[in-house]
């Protein structure tokens, strides 16, 4: 009887085991993955070390450290929050006039046939439009101010934004509206359960890649046109010829880029499609 009773007594104890181990699995894959990030990190760090040690001089690359410590002294005394305020400012008026505009016609061409035929190629055609070129323009036509770099991120949004929408109401099953409509279901309700749960990954797509795009627009042409911003501070320190400001104004444009795209947009993503299981 004591056999027979400690048999079942180890095999209860085992099964909470094999139970918990696939559990640990996705934290230690999430640590592994975090330790390669930190990994490559490390080794790109390293690389650009050595170049500034042994490749190049001090002057023409400052090591990270040196950047480290410009970066530090911007943020200490308050300007790079100041500059990146100016930047983020234009950036969030130029990119909700893109999306106002862009959410309506996305709308529209995946809903009429010919209206997709019209605007598809003129967007396309936008959306392949280089950096330089809008900066160029915005320049000549604005001339030198926070107006160019508004308009620049409206026209760097609104292809993102407006295929995508077109997409994902192209995506929606006819088969469901009809039945919707069969049931007595009022438009708005078809709108709100039907349309938006089909359009919103596609928009939150557009949002991310299309603003990860339009804030690098926008700082190139602040480069050439910006009376502040970073963009504009990136090029007072080449005028300078502080090659450590620069470098230290563009480790703050990597930064803020990765929060925002990674955390702030990502987040918002899976809070909002939770009901997915995730991403």
């Amino acid at each position: 009887m004591t056999v027979t009773q400690s048999k079942p007594a180890s095999g209860a104890g085992a099964a909470p085991d094999e139970d918990a181990a696939p559990a640990a699995r996705p934290g230690a894959a999430m640590a592994r993955r975090f330790g390669l990030q930190l990994a490559g990190y490390a080794t790109l760090l390293a690389i650009w070390s050595m170049c500034s040690l042994v490749v190049f001089t001090e002057y023409v690359l400052p090591a990270p450290w040196t950047v480290a410590a410009e970066m530090w002294h911007l943020a200490a005394d308050g300007t790079a929050f100041v500059q990146f305020g100016s930047s983020i400012v234009k950036i969030a008026l130029g990119f909700a006039i893109g999306t106002a505009f862009g959410v309506p016609l996305g709308l529209l061409m995946g809903r009429v046939r010919y209206q997709k035929y019209f605007w598809q190629q003129p967007l396309l055609v936008l959306g392949n439009v280089p950096g330089l070129a809008f900066a160029v323009f915005a320049l000549i036509l604005f001339g030198i101010g926070a107006i160019g770099p508004v308009v620049v991120v409206a026209f760097v949004a609104l292809p993102y934004v407006a295929l995508n929408v077109a997409q994902g109401v192209e995506e929606v099953d006819a088969k469901l509206i009809d039945m919707s409509a069969v049931y007595g279901i009022g438009r708005a309700e078809i709108v709100k359960s039907v349309f938006l749960p089909s359009v919103m990954p596609f928009l939150f797509a557009a949002l991310r890649y299309g603003f990860a795009m339009a804030w690098k627009v926008e700082a190139l042409t602040e480069v050439f046109g910006g009376r502040s911003g970073i963009g504009f501070m990136i090029r007072q320190s080449y005028q300078e010829f502080s090659v450590a400001g620069v470098l230290a104004w563009t480790g703050f444009f990597v930064i803020f880029i990765l929060l925002i795209e990674r955390v702030f947009l990502a987040g918002l993503e899976r809070r909002f499609f939770a009901w997915r299981g995730g991403r």
